[in-house]
């Protein structure tokens, strides 16, 4: 037993020395992003769809610039993971490590995005009246609640808005209605209410919200 007794209290030294140490690298903060390798790494796998700044000129893709970092990164993961659903998004996405993606995200958040415009001047006004007021006989909120009333949207919760393509807005909230994309619970609750035409004038009217 006397020999027992400091084998034991090595051991359990040990554990708490191996315990304190990783408690300090979990709280260790995440390294900073990098901005230059961060337009390398967009620059490599990212320009041809989404443009040199973030601001793409093709409607079915999104603009990318002044995008809150937090929400992209949480894309490119979901997109690698397959839990949001994009082949050719997932082939780009696994090309990226986690600090790519912090990288990436940080550089594209650094880009001012570049302003777009309302097209449909019929239902534009309609696109207003739901994403300022919602449609209240049939629940369904304001998209100014979580995306602000200019679009910018609530950094690390709620992406911004102000200014994306109209054509690739109407894409996403009919894939949240179809059940195409369930990344966003909310989103697929509130798309699951609105027909082609609320959707569209949405749509619309955030392509020209600045």
């Amino acid at each position: 037993m006397k020999l027992l007794a400091p084998l034991l209290m090595a051991a359990a030294m040990a554990v708490s020395a191996v315990s304190a140490q990783a408690a300090g690298e979990a709280q260790k903060p995440a390294a900073k992003p990098d901005l230059v390798k961060g337009e390398a790494s967009y620059t490599a796998v990212c320009v041809a769809c989404h443009a040199a700044d973030g601001n793409s000129t093709i409607a079915a893709n999104p603009k990318l610039a002044q995008q809150h970092p937090e929400y992209l990164v949480k894309q490119l993961q979901e997109f690698k993971s397959g839990k949001r659903a994009n082949p050719v998004m997932q082939g780009m996405a696994s090309l990226l490590s986690d600090d790519d993606m912090r990288n990436v995200s940080a550089w594209l958040a650094s880009k001012p995005a570049k302003p777009g415009f309302a097209k449909d001047k019929d239902l534009v006004a309609l696109g207003e009246r739901i994403y300022r007021g919602g449609i209240a006989d049939r629940n369904i909120a304001a998209c100014a609640g979580c995306h602000s009333p200019n679009g910018a949207g609530i950094p690390a919760q709620y992406p911004r808005l102000s200014g994306q393509h109209a054509e690739y807005t109407v894409q996403q909230l009919t894939s949240f209605r179809d059940g195409k994309r369930g990344n966003s619970l909310p989103m697929s609750q509130v798309a699951a209410k609105m027909n082609d035409r609320e959707i569209k004038a949405v749509a619309d009217y955030i392509a020209g919200l600045r």
